[in-house]
């Protein structure tokens, strides 16, 4: 199945009157187990599937407006149509108005994390465009299926449409419909509530390898992407079981544990993938320091330089946070 067929398949019967505008948020999330793979470039189908954690009031909203011609306009600035950020998202759109209504659209999206650094900021603009379209066209879809859609996009962008922690679903399905997000649910008073994080910025510049491409290429040249495929499944489990008994230390070294992974296979690929910069590791060693001082902070680190400090809410943790990453951001997922 391809992209057309997908979104076929999902918009038959739906040609209602779109709306004049329609706006959505949607927040950036962070993988505590990772996703890293595709089964299938396509339909953006992951090979593990992955669990993540929101980040609050971050992420983005867009605006999606009926317009005389195509306009994309980032932060207040627009975007020539050929450039890349541009262009995905007017493709996307083109699979809703190969269904629907087709005329041209403005899209203004505003995102308050930097884009393409490691962020997730193309995981919150996916599911926000995603939520967007659903109101502009008054298509009433149930959150699993936009997850899917939001997929095609960012793969990421399949878990940016609850707070808290969430689970995306590999799934099996050729047609990729059972491969979706679904919040995890936890009890009111489960210790996992206490878990935040802390943003610190290496680097806010786009990242020169997206990690659409650099997946394809970690597949086709590590030697470590089989076993790293093997073990992400069981790693999932082990992680989700801390999440849902509360056992917050654990999650986080199996959340640290697993990022690291994840970059040891992008170093072995052939040439090697490396996202992390010098300060990185700096900021890496940092951390190491503090736990053998006694501080409970680990971190996580996707496909790029920023660092992601994850610990369980305590004033002299945050304490030391603040002395030691002074202009570190804090994030509480569950506020």
């Amino acid at each position: 199945m391809n992209k057309q067929e997908f979104f076929r398949q999902i918009l038959r019967g739906k040609a209602n009157s779109p709306r004049d505008n329609a706006t959505a948020f949607a927040p950036s999330n962070i993988a505590l187990a990772k996703y890293w793979g595709k089964r299938d470039t396509e339909l953006n189908l992951p090979c593990n599937s992955s669990i993540s954690i929101s980040l609050g009031s971050l992420g983005t909203k867009t605006t999606l407006r009926a317009s005389n011609q195509d306009r994309v306009v980032l932060n207040g600035e627009e975007i020539p149509l050929d450039k890349p950020f541009a262009a995905k998202i007017i493709n996307f759109l083109d699979y809703f108005r190969a269904n629907l209504w087709q005329g041209a659209m403005e899209v203004i999206t505003e995102n308050n994390i930097p884009t393409a650094a490691g962020l997730a900021s193309s995981a919150s603009g996916f599911a926000a465009l995603t939520l967007a379209a659903n109101d502009f066209w008054n298509l009433d879809l149930d959150t699993k299926t936009l997850s899917a859609i939001a997929r095609i996009g960012s793969g990421s962008a399949a878990r940016s449409f609850w707070q808290g922690f969430v689970k995306w679903q590999r799934g099996k399905n050729p047609d990729g419909l059972d491969s979706y997000a679904e919040p995890l649910a936890l009890a009111e008073n489960s210790p996992s509530r206490n878990l935040r994080l802390a943003l610190v910025k290496i680097d806010e510049k786009a990242k020169k390898n997206p990690s659409r491409d650099a997946m394809i290429h970690s597949a086709k040249t590590s030697p470590y992407f089989s076993a790293w495929i093997a073990t992400a499944e069981i790693e999932l489990h082990k992680i989700e079981a801390a999440i849902t008994s509360g056992n917050i230390q654990e999650l986080l070294q199996l959340a640290e544990s697993n990022a690291l992974a994840m970059h040891a296979v992008m170093l072995a690929s052939r040439p090697s993938l490396l996202y992390l910069q010098a300060e990185s590791i700096v900021a890496i060693k940092k951390v190491w320091d503090l736990r053998e001082h006694g501080a409970e902070i680990f971190f996580t680190i996707d496909a790029g330089p920023n660092l992601k400090l994850l610990f369980e809410e305590n004033a002299d943790t945050r304490a030391i946070i603040e002395n030691n990453f002074p202009s570190a951001i804090f994030v509480n997922p569950f506020a």
